[in-house]
């Protein structure tokens, strides 16, 4: 089973929590405190893999929680760090945040990593809160939450040639005939419903991988019939092998094939375009077929080569084969994102992104308060509340924020529930 695309859930590692603690050594009068830090949370992490050539084993195991970190320790030991959490994904994976949309990392070379969930800091132990006013403070910090999103994963293919082409022209065929890709080949519409990579030689010994995708129809850049699904797969190839029907078994005409295909790369994404292509003429073998090339010749505009072949008697593959071994030696690379730095382009983009409110205040249908935003969870999160000088100072955090202010100016009085989370406060003038 071929699975390109799936949605996972993942999420860094915890910090570990900062210790409370005071040296009790003989001969050593006022030992002073001596809490550890904790240690790193895990970050998840993702690594290309060759080896791997779909996203199968995600469809099984849909969530990657990273270890935290190791408290801290007495005698100011520092927490150990927890090791990054590697995961294997094929090459040509892309991973996108599935609230944004935005593009977290494109995967192409073997043994790229990208951070995908970063994993939360250690909280600081009693150490870090002496001062000459407070020397032994009882005070310590929980770790930070680490970070916790949902992604998307889509895989697309690394062929340095696609076929494309409407169903039954023979992409199927062609490939078994020039690899030892073995698709499954019948006589009915949509017989792939996968794309099939296959690698192929030609007689000089050069070698390019080719990928059959499923058949295109009108309409498929908007999901009719399969072809919405592997459209991605086509803008990683670098030539596009346009296979066309000349036989006109089908009742089609050739000639409207070649512009509904075109038409439907080129509403998929403009940059499809651009990319070099060969038109291959197939079951030249068949009645008919001599003169619908001649036809299809005079009503072609385009500056584009024409190969005219029959899969099934090999006639005329040699010619193709040199033919895209060429145009693929002579092609670059079309990265998904325009990187400039392999140009020694360096530029920085500036994002306006608004700036995020750190708490907002709502009310639930109780009449109680609710304190809500990240920064705000994140300092109750880290916050020991075991301890009294931990939660004195959690207090004073969010009077410096003015979540007080906030709340008397929504009417909050004496006495009125307040909620953070899952917990409840009471709001105390």
């Amino acid at each position: 089973m071929f699975v390109d695309q799936v949605k996972i859930y993942v999420k860094g590692g915890d910090g570990g929590n900062g210790m409370v603690a005071f040296r009790r050594e003989k001969y050593v009068p006022k030992g002073g405190p001596a809490g550890g830090d904790g240690g790193q949370g895990a970050d998840v992490v993702f690594e290309v893999d060759e080896g791997l050539r779909t996203l199968m084993d995600f469809r099984y195991q849909r969530h990657f929680k990273a270890p935290r970190g190791e408290h801290g320790m007495s005698k100011n030991q520092h927490g150990k760090n927890a090791e990054d959490m590697v995961v294997k994904v094929p090459p040509g994976t892309v991973v996108l945040d599935d609230d944004t949309k935005e593009v977290i990392a494109d995967l192409t070379k073997h043994g790229q990593r990208a951070v995908i969930a970063k994993g939360g800091r250690g909280g600081r132990g009693n150490t870090r809160f002496a001062t000459p006013a407070n020397p032994a403070p009882e005070l310590s910090e929980n770790g930070e939450p680490g970070q916790e999103r949902y992604i998307v994963m889509e895989l697309k293919l690394l062929a340095d040639a696609g076929l494309v082409g409407f169903p039954s022209v023979g992409k199927s065929t062609l490939l078994s005939v020039i690899s030892s890709a073995r698709p499954k080949i019948a006589a009915y519409h949509f017989t792939t419903i996968v794309p099939n990579l296959g690698v192929v030689e030609t007689d000089d010994g050069r070698s390019f991988v080719m990928a059959d995708l499923p058949g295109l129809i009108e309409g498929a850049h908007e999901g009719v019939g399969l072809g919405h699904q592997f459209l991605r797969h086509i803008e990683r190839t670098r030539v596009i092998v346009h296979v066309i029907d000349m036989s006109g078994m089908e009742g089609r005409d050739p000639y409207e094939d070649y512009v509904t295909i075109n038409q439907e790369l080129k509403e998929y994404n403009l940059r499809l375009t651009e990319r070099p292509q060969l038109i291959v003429a197939n079951k030249m073998d068949m009645p008919d077929a001599e003169e619908n090339l001649a036809a299809f010749k005079e009503k072609l505009q385009d500056d584009v080569p024409i190969f005219p072949i029959s899969a099934i008697t090999r006639e005329g593959l040699k010619e193709l084969l040199f033919a895209i071994a060429d145009k693929v030696d002579e092609t670059p690379e079309f990265p998904l994102e325009d990187f400039e730095e392999e140009k020694g382009i360096h530029r920085v983009m500036y994002k306006h992104e608004e700036e995020q409110e750190e708490f907002k205040i709502t009310r639930d249908p109780d009449g109680a308060f609710v304190v809500s935003g990240a920064k705000i969870e994140r300092l109750f999160k880290m916050t020991d509340f075991s301890r009294e000088d931990s939660v004195r100072r959690f207090a004073r955090q969010l009077r410096s924020m003015g979540v007080d202010d906030a709340l008397r100016e929504r009417g909050a009085a004496d006495g009125d529930l307040v909620r953070l989370l899952e917990y409840e406060f009471e709001f105390i003038e």
